[in-house]
């Protein structure tokens, strides 16, 4: 009966898939509450560039 209350060899997966669960639950949150940032947005990423390229020139 001690034995098998010591046995802690299940342990470290348990924690892992908690832990992995987790990441996977504020990932989904994530992306509910910007999910609006990214609807609508045409997104050019030369023309992202070049602002930003502007903005440090100029500063």
């Amino acid at each position: 009966m001690m034995r098998l209350l010591k046995d802690e060899k299940g342990q470290g997966a348990a924690e892992y898939i908690l832990l992995f669960g987790g990441v996977i639950v504020i990932a989904i949150v994530a992306l509910i509450l910007y999910r609006r940032y990214f609807q609508g947005q045409s997104l050019n990423s030369v023309e992202d560039i070049q602002n930003v390229r502007t903005n440090l020139s100029q500063g």
